[in-house]
């Protein structure tokens, strides 16, 4: 009976907590409906839905409301077992497998697996040939599958849905676009790895969390500054996200960082920005929106660089599969989401519009489709290569994006952004060339050494 009590005070306090918030949440939303006209529209989700400029400021604090549903009741069970040493135990209770995966993850050798396949593809990568190819690989995959989904994420969030009566609507919760990502994404990768049979994590379930909240931050940041800035503008400041990527890894994994590399870096963002100017005419826009436009930019590129630099560190602190990050990170993505569109009453809405706009289903999961695929490139990409190099790839895809769009629609390059281009590419060159110039150097040395007499 004693071993019970913990498992029962755990789940209370989980329960506690989440009741706590969403009474809040109700009380907030019946604050609403009383100062709102409409009284049977009185919604979190429909208030927001009515401010033009700066209704992302209260979603954003709606959203991190939901987000405390799952954050709080996490902190205050981890408080709690710590106090008393709640690991220390030997049990068998559901109660305590799940905490001790969350905090601790297993034990179980399962993943030994992988640390001999990273070992054997390094060293198979030693020719520069086969790296070639490899690296074309990621980077026709991750072309393919997030140029699809960047058209039909504009695609969803700029045009309008007709209904079956002829109705046009536009769809405007981005949050929801996030979860119907992640749970599809969760659901591929959790269903591979039970055919498998290889669902043991050795990384404690709780640092998937940094990436996956880190993660949707950035992909909300992405969607709602969809709504300030035009596309081009959006990818005119992802062009200048290596940089960001590369102090962000200073930071996280305290990486060092050669000098051509920083160079390589500027003259690629540089070249991004001449190519951008010199292919897309410029539009004005109100004051307060381009502020918005620029603030909303800046907090997706922090977040984005934190995301793929910390998986970047899990991969080599873990030696986990792909899919095992997909599923983790997806995991928890999708019971964020899911937390903070119920406390905002903001789930049924979405799928009353689906029900509604036939067409727009069919772009969700499309959209759902290319993100889980391409996901999968994604930590394909960072666990062989790195989070600098999967940067460059995609910076390189906007490049390819834009100039798509320029033959597609006819529009002229100026002889700016063809310099661009040229710079962009003189870059990925010299970054190669050094990059093979100093493992050269590395091997001969190492060659040197052996042949020392000991």
């Amino acid at each position: 009976m004693a071993n019970i009590i913990p498992d029962l005070i755990i789940c209370a306090i989980f329960v506690i907590s989440c009741f706590l918030i969403h009474l809040f949440s109700n009380v907030f939303q019946l604050s609403i409906a009383a100062l709102t006209d409409d009284k049977n529209d009185g919604t979190i989700s429909q208030f927001i839905t009515r401010e033009s400029s700066y209704g992302w400021m209260l979603k954003l604090s709606i959203n991190c409301l939901g987000y405390s549903c799952v954050v709080l009741p996490a902190f205050l069970i981890y408080k709690y077992t710590n106090k008393i040493n709640y690991l220390e135990r030997c049990d068998n209770s559901y109660v305590y497998s799940v905490i001790k995966l969350c905090i601790k993850g297993s034990t179980s050798n399962s993943n030994e697996k992988y640390e001999n396949i990273n070992k054997t593809s390094i060293s198979s990568k030693a020719a520069i040939s086969s790296e070639v190819c490899l690296l074309i690989y990621c980077f026709v995959g991750l072309m393919s599958f997030y140029l699809t989904w960047g058209l039909l994420q504009e695609k969803i969030m700029t045009q309008e849905y007709e209904d079956r009566e002829g109705n046009s609507t536009k769809f405007t919760d981005s949050q929801f676009l996030v979860f119907v990502n992640r749970f599809l994404a969760f659901i591929i990768s959790g269903f591979y790895l039970l055919l498998k049979n290889d669902v043991r994590h050795r990384s404690p379930l709780y640092k998937y969390s940094y990436a996956s909240l880190s993660n949707i931050l950035s992909a909300w940041f992405q969607y709602e500054a969809l709504k300030f800035v035009s596309f081009p503008t959006q990818v005119l400041a992802k062009s200048c996200k290596i940089i960001p990527v590369m102090l962000m890894g200073k930071i996280i994994s305290r990486n060092k960082y050669e000098h051509y590399e920083y160079v390589t870096a500027a003259m690629i963002s540089m070249g991004m920005i001449f190519f951008m100017f010199g292919s897309s005419d410029n539009h004005g826009s109100a004051s307060v929106t381009t502020m918005t436009g620029v603030f909303l930019l800046s907090m997706y590129m922090i977040s984005d660089s934190f995301t793929s630099n910390w998986q970047n560190d899990l991969f080599k602190t873990y030696s986990m599969s792909s899919i095992q990050m997909m599923c983790g990170v997806s995991l928890f993505s999708t019971i964020f989401t899911a937390s903070s569109l119920s406390v905002q009453g903001g789930l049924m809405e979405p799928l009353v519009f689906a029900s509604q706009h036939p067409k727009f289903v069919g772009d969700c999961i499309i959209l759902s489709i290319c993100s889980a695929i391409g996901q999968l490139f994604i930590y394909y990409t960072i666990a062989t290569f790195g989070s600098v190099t999967f940067t460059i790839i995609m910076t390189v895809r906007q490049a390819v994006a834009i100039l798509l769009s320029c033959l597609m629609y006819k529009h002229t390059i100026s002889f700016l952004g063809n310099i661009g281009i040229v710079i962009v590419f003189l870059a990925i060159f010299l970054r190669i060339y050094c990059n093979q110039r100093i493992k050269a150097r590395k091997t001969k040395n190492e060659t040197t050494k052996s042949k020392l007499p000991v």
